[in-house]
């Protein structure tokens, strides 16, 4: 081996030892007759030292030369440092350097290989290779193979058995836009990579396999943001002969298994959300339950008083940010600005101050008496000192803004620690949401997923007021996993095909494999998905998962260090039966 020991695991105890190190050269010290160096591997950095009359002269000019990440090896004694270091972990020692070999030279880097680079994100991820020498993205990667070891142990420990699921299979028309592969022994069709593994590990409950998981990668052609990318990794899951309340409990046991393993963060049983109070309080489905803050209905408190906004519109939403009543006039005109943004799309904002002396001062006074914003106080919870923001407008545009408005202020007032966890699930969902554009009902979750039992004669006379046996793993504002309980009755999946507007045709055409295997003895089962990369942001602290990923692709979907997706030539082209480039 071209290393004794690694760069993070020499100590005190080690002194007098002789021994080999490979690594890159962080950094070179030259003071003329004493030169240091600080050697990188992945484990840790450790400093070498040569010194003029005690170096050999060939070896200390050497060391003199070195550039920043070249490769080499050097062969030394430990000894005692005299000016310790407490930031590194083998601060109290270094090395007298007695051989020293380059391994490989190296170019001038383009940017600085350390905690806090100068390299902007798209300079780092051209040099993705250089970016993951870096500490922190090393780190993020450690914390995912972790994230997957625990994972992996959880699992085996509850009978479960990791299966591979193919890559190559039939594109579906449901969810986002497939990846799609061209067969050439089968020209003009076409393979899709896998949303999910959803219908084989459904198959894979028909075979008897009642604990499947698969750690496994998945592909959506959708447009992308912080928490996509166009290839991703789910924690994939499927149970058979289990209640929704089953699934709830084993996968919350995989959860604080996770926090305290990883994080060393214990939490209590995890509350569950109805999926409209989820909406009427917090303006979303996956509700940030760090810090209260709800959205409260003011329509009956705010409207029939002459203010035309209010009166018109749908809904007039409050929230109540506690003791920031004392916000100045420029406050609380960068936070209308804010909330017009086109990204929230609010058209303006009013506001309540409620005073320390009990009286209130709004944007709205020529409406509103003193008594009228009482009430709303009174309706928000707001006490003296506290301030009131409203917004209002068609229902679901203006829930949306007013859930924006609220994260904000929760971030402005620092009510969202990243160190602080706060899950919950959030349950009955809607099984389907009408699509306006198609005039049909679509699958809010996907087409396997199972009504409630007691919503299920209302499939076909009343399908928007159907809820599913779904549910959803919610963590700070995050949904990290969702699932349902699976439809695995022929008749009520021919049913829930119908309600989707698929002709018998289509249905067979599509799902025919899957409907024929329910005739062989399908068990009741069900299942959940977790976006493996968001919990990893979520655990390392960070909106973004690309800094979770290896080789991670830009927001248009590309990856800039191989210069991909790419054109192809002709001839292969030709052979996949596909039209030539004019």
């Amino acid at each position: 081996m071209l290393r004794s020991h690694t760069c993070g695991e020499l100590r005190n105890e080690h002194v007098g030892q002789k021994v080999t190190l490979s690594g890159w050269v962080q950094r070179v010290r030259d003071k003329g007759g004493l030169v240091w160096i600080d050697l990188r591997d992945r484990y840790g950095i450790t400093q070498l030292v040569g010194e003029e009359g005690v170096t050999g002269a060939d070896v200390l000019e050497s060391m003199k030369n070195l550039g920043r990440e070249y490769v080499i090896q050097v062969e030394g004694e430990v000894t005692e440092r005299f000016s310790k270091n407490d930031k590194l972990a083998t601060g109290d020692i270094e090395i007298k350097i007695a051989a020293l070999t380059v391994l490989n030279g190296a170019k001038v880097p383009p940017f600085k290989i350390e905690d806090e680079t100068d390299g902007g994100e798209d300079l780092r991820m051209k040099y993705r290779y250089l970016d993951l020498r870096r500490n922190p993205i090393r780190e993020n990667l450690v914390l995912r193979h972790r994230l997957a070891k625990e994972t992996r142990n959880y699992l085996d420990a509850q009978s479960f058995i990791e299966v591979e699921t193919p890559v190559l299979i039939k594109s579906t028309p449901e969810g986002a836009r497939d990846f799609l592969v061209p067969s050439r022994m089968n020209p003009g069709e076409f393979y899709a990579l896998p949303q999910s593994p959803q219908t084989f590990k459904q198959l894979l409950m028909v075979s008897g396999f009642d604990r499947y998981y698969q750690i496994v990668k998945c592909f959506r052609d959708e447009d992308l943001r912080a928490d996509r990318q166009p290839e991703f990794t789910q924690i994939d899951c499927e149970l058979a002969f289990v209640t929704r309340e089953d699934i709830l409990n084993l996968f919350e046991g995989l959860m604080k298994h996770l926090l305290k393993e990883v994080k060393g963060v214990e939490v209590d049983n995890f509350p569950r959300m109805d999926y409209q109070d989820a909406m009427k309080y917090y303006g979303n489905d996956k509700p940030d339950i760090r810090f209260d803050m709800k959205l409260t209905d003011l329509n009956d408190v705010a409207q029939n008083k002459g203010f035309n906004v209010f009166d018109s519109a749908e809904i007039v939403l409050g929230i109540c940010a506690e003791g920031c009543a004392e916000y100045t006039r420029k406050q609380i005109d960068q936070l209308t600005d804010w909330v017009k943004r086109p990204q929230i799309g609010a058209k303006g904002m009013v506001y309540v101050k409620c005073n320390p002396d009990g009286s209130f001062k709004s944007s709205v006074d020529k409406f509103y008496s003193q008594d009228d914003l009482k009430a709303w106080a009174e309706k928000c919870n707001a006490k003296p000192g506290d301030l009131i923001l409203v917004l209002s407008g068609e229902l679901n545009h203006t829930r949306k803004a007013m859930s924006e408005l609220r994260l904000e202020m929760g971030e402005r007032l620092g009510l969202r620690d990243k160190n602080t966890f706060k899950p919950l699930w959030v349950v009955n969902f809607p099984l389907l949401e009408w699509d306006e554009d198609t005039k049909r009902f679509h699958a809010m979750h996907h087409p396997f997923t199972s009504p409630v039992p007691e919503d299920l004669d209302k499939l076909e006379t009343d399908p928007g007021s159907v809820n599913a046996n779904a549910y959803d793993m919610v963590i700070n504002g995050v949904e990290i996993g969702g699932g349902s309980i699976r439809i695995h009755d022929k008749e009520i999946q021919s049913r829930m095909f119908d309600a989707l507007g698929f002709t018998k045709e289509e249905a067979q055409a599509q799902f025919g494999f899957l409907m024929e295997a329910f005739e062989f003895g399908a068990p009741p089962h069900g299942g959940i998905a977790f976006g493996f990369d968001r919990i990893c942001s979520l655990f390392g602290g960070s909106d973004s998962i690309r800094d979770y990923i290896a080789f991670s692709k830009n927001t248009s979907g590309r990856d800039v260090m191989i210069d991909s997706p790419s054109p192809t030539n002709d001839e292969q082209l030709k052979e996949l039966g596909i039209a030539l480039r004019k």
